[in-house]
């Protein structure tokens, strides 16, 4: 969705309304699960599923930072975690998720802090497309480093920083108007520079870019102009991380 729009625009003229997060989010939230032919979210599940599957949940205490409606949170719940909190900038996509999840704890962050989390406090956290919406990555990541316990795992899902160079964006149709929602980019190398200052150990990472495996989601939209110009770029980065333990 995000790059054929993009696309379009750019054939048309126009440009889509830029909005920041809390804002866009506010206006898709009652939609966002509905979207059966989202590459981005294809592809991020995909990935999620893979860094998941090496994550010890079972009575640990977890933080989801841009949980949004809590896509993820079925599989989390599912390997009964002792906490789970979820952080989102966006009142819509809490809401959203409360109705799926009407006991969940959650909260909107205050700014780049999370004031209710104490330090040293988390066991996992889970971040899924939503860094790069958030401004000021040292101190995101600072603040993260401040929560999680010695040796805790940090999983990062996210629009990857190429697809944003090269013009790729976020967006939707509210109202039959295109939002675009604002990014910051954060080239890979700044996100793995800051987690070898914070003494975190990079323990896997994947990318998933535009191939021929992908090419039926621009047939369904007779948008295989989009592919071919795309085709290559990687989309979808997923990292899994672990922090010093104490005696590190």
């Amino acid at each position: 969705m995000t790059i054929f729009n993009k696309i379009k625009t750019f054939i048309s003229g126009g440009a889509p309304k830029e909005k920041d997060a809390a804002e866009a989010y506010d206006l898709w939230a009652f939609t966002y699960d509905d979207q059966p032919d989202n590459l981005t979210l294809a592809m991020e599940n995909e990935l999620f599923s893979e860094l998941f599957n090496k994550a010890d949940i079972t009575g640990k205490i977890v933080a989801d930072i841009g949980c949004g409606t809590g896509r993820h949170w079925p599989a989390i719940i599912k390997e009964n975690p002792h906490r789970l909190i979820g952080y989102d900038v966006s009142a819509g996509m809490l809401e959203a998720l409360h109705k799926k999840f009407p006991q969940a704890e959650t909260y909107q962050p205050d700014g780049f802090r999370l004031p209710e989390l104490s330090d040293q406090s988390v066991d996992i956290l889970f971040s899924t497309l939503a860094l790069a919406h958030m401004p000021e990555l040292q101190h995101v990541l600072t603040e993260w480093d401040r929560v999680l316990k010695p040796g805790a795992a940090i999983i990062i899902t996210d629009y990857h920083p190429e697809a944003l160079l090269r013009g790729g964006n976020r967006t939707f149709t509210h109202n039959n108007k295109l939002i675009a929602i604002k990014n910051y980019i954060y080239p890979l190398t700044e996100i793995r520079a800051c987690a070898r200052w914070l003494q975190w150990q990079e323990k896997f990472f994947k990318e998933r870019s535009i191939d021929d495996s992908v090419k039926h989601y621009y047939e369904k939209k007779d948008a295989l102009h989009v592919f071919e110009r795309f085709k290559g770029i990687p989309l979808v980065y997923a990292v899994y991380l672990k922090k010093a333990d104490a005696a590190a």
